[in-house]
């Protein structure tokens, strides 16, 4: 499927529920930035991996796309072999989602890897497919200190091209989604992050 605009694209989005959106940030009507944060914020596709393009190569516009939640962005011009394997690497990383079903209670935050929902005090908490899968993996580790290029392989996968502060990206925006409950993730300097125990 493909849309002409932001509005069309949002509304096809919502009726078609695809496995991963390529969004252009340029588009008429509603720009990809607008659209990123729609789809981010409904809970049906909230968990669709979206892949960002723009013409914009400077660091703070790749921080604002993956801080509104894109889950990988890229710099036109760039080559298909590329957009391709990002792609896959995408729909690899989804793939995998189903592979942990297990119940993880941490004070009043619970994690659903099974469902693939967080709730905090009984309330959902809305998470991208990145922010969830770095939560589960912090919160599988017991505590232990995970280094940012492991939490990486992990969250990404091995084969995914990141930029070098994408996993300090989707922590702010996993702290300011977990409110109160943010302290839980704990910033250990010079090393990476781990689940306070």
């Amino acid at each position: 499927m493909t849309a002409q605009d932001g509005r069309t694209g949002i509304d096809q989005t919502l009726r078609e529920r695809p496995d991963l959106i390529v969004l252009d940030i340029m588009m008429p009507i509603i720009d990809g930035l607008e659209v990123c944060k729609t789809l981010r914020n409904n809970s049906k596709t909230a968990n669709i991996p979206i892949l960002m393009l723009t013409a914009k190569a400077e660091e703070t516009d790749k921080v604002i796309g993956l801080e509104i939640g894109a889950d990988d962005y890229m710099v036109k011009p760039f080559g298909i072999r590329e957009l391709l394997a990002r792609i896959k690497a995408l729909l690899r990383r989804k793939g995998r989602e189903e592979i942990i079903s297990e119940i993880i209670r941490i004070g009043d935050l619970t994690i659903d890897s099974g469902k693939r929902k967080v709730s905090l005090n009984s309330r959902i908490v809305d998470l991208t497919t990145t922010e969830f899968n770095i939560l589960v993996t912090l919160s599988t580790r017991n505590g232990r200190v995970m280094e940012r290029d492991k939490l990486l392989d992990e969250a990404f996968g091995q084969d995914s091209v990141v930029l070098d502060r994408t996993v300090d990206v989707h922590i702010a925006s996993l702290r300011r989604k977990l409110g109160n409950a943010s302290h839980i993730i704990e910033t250990v300097r010079g090393i990476g992050y781990r689940i306070k125990e």
